[in-house]
């Protein structure tokens, strides 16, 4: 028999079509890059990253990055010019309509990629991390970042928490994407947990367990943030912190947000079956393409009570209202 987390892992996962798509879409621009004489004299060398390459992302895909490492270009190179030269041999490929610039990348997306799109960062190397184009940035127009080095962490935080980790970190960006809205986005929440965990946090020997502990533990996590001002640190570069793209005001609704479901979690721990099942259910809510993630046991309902049974005798069904066909 298949158990609600069991049938939640699987409703989060991405389809075959989406992995075929973007494993297609990232072999395809980064091909076009490589092929450029300039940018191979710049000694272009591109890796996947992100949560694709981290192997959590949930359905739907909606992205691929695509680390385009710089290892040959001059040290005077800004980093608009990165960008501009990018910018110029996908265009030149997929035309104006289907690359956005934007501040640190280039976004391609064509109709045969089935909806998703991939980002090309340029990057170059500093010392022992690498710098991306910032144009925000009135000075040399890089920033420091250590990206790849998030998928080896993830790997070892997985083997770490038991395999747990990647898997509830599907369950995590679910729980996110039905919680609130667009900001913070899905990587604040992984490295909520991954700060959490590596803290402490975070235990259990099931996926249930882990979940409801991973839902406490992010909630400090961003408790901690939003009225300590203790920001989230980046585990790739020791010292430094992350940046997400969200208002005071989003923060706060994600903080309220985390703390409750923690709360509701924890409540599903003692609670009876169909209470504690309705909690799931609710908390994970629906994947991109409309199904429900955590399946709701047929004898229970929505808010958590156990459905009436027909006993021999009676004159009513459950529910029902006396009118049989």
């Amino acid at each position: 028999m298949t158990t609600g987390f069991e049938a939640a892992q699987s409703a989060v996962e991405p389809q075959q079509a989406d992995k075929d798509a973007a494993s297609r879409a990232h072999l395809e621009v980064r091909e076009v890059l490589a092929r450029d004489p300039l940018l191979s004299e710049w000694g272009i060398n591109s890796i996947l990253i992100g949560s694709y390459k981290r192997q959590v992302s949930i359905r739907r895909i909606k992205d691929v990055d695509v680390f385009c490492r710089l290892e040959s270009i001059p040290d005077g190179v800004p980093g608009t010019k990165a960008l501009d030269k990018f910018f110029r041999v996908l265009t030149d490929e997929y035309g104006d309509n289907s690359v956005t610039r934007q501040a640190r990348s280039l976004s391609v997306e064509i109709p045969s990629w089935n909806g998703l799109h991939v980002d090309a960062v340029p990057a170059r190397p500093t010392g022992e991390f690498w710098e991306i184009p910032d144009s925000e940035d009135p000075g040399s127009g890089w920033q420091e970042t250590n990206p790849d080095n998030l998928t080896e962490l993830s790997s070892q935080m997985n083997a770490e928490m038991g395999e747990l980790y990647v898997p509830c970190v599907k369950l995590i960006r679910q729980t996110r994407r039905t919680l609130i809205g667009d900001h913070p986005g899905g990587l604040f929440v992984e490295m909520a947990l991954y700060t959490a965990c590596a803290r402490g946090l975070v235990s259990g020997d099931t996926i249930r367990d882990f979940y409801i502990s991973a839902l406490h533990g992010i909630s400090q996590v961003v408790d901690a943030k939003v009225h300590d001002g203790a920001e989230i640190p980046d585990p790739t570069r020791p010292g430094e912190l992350l940046e997400f793209r969200a208002t005071d005001e989003e923060w706060a609704t994600a903080a309220d947000a985390f703390r409750a479901a923690a709360a509701d979690a924890e409540g599903a721990r003692t609670a009876a079956r169909c209470a504690a099942e309705a909690t799931f259910h609710r908390l994970l809510g629906e994947n991109s393409d409309g199904e429900v993630v955590y399946p709701l046991p047929s004898d229970c309902n929505l808010d958590g009570t156990t459905k009436s049974r027909l006993v021999a005798g009676d004159r009513t069904v459950a529910g029902g209202n006396q009118k049989f066909a």
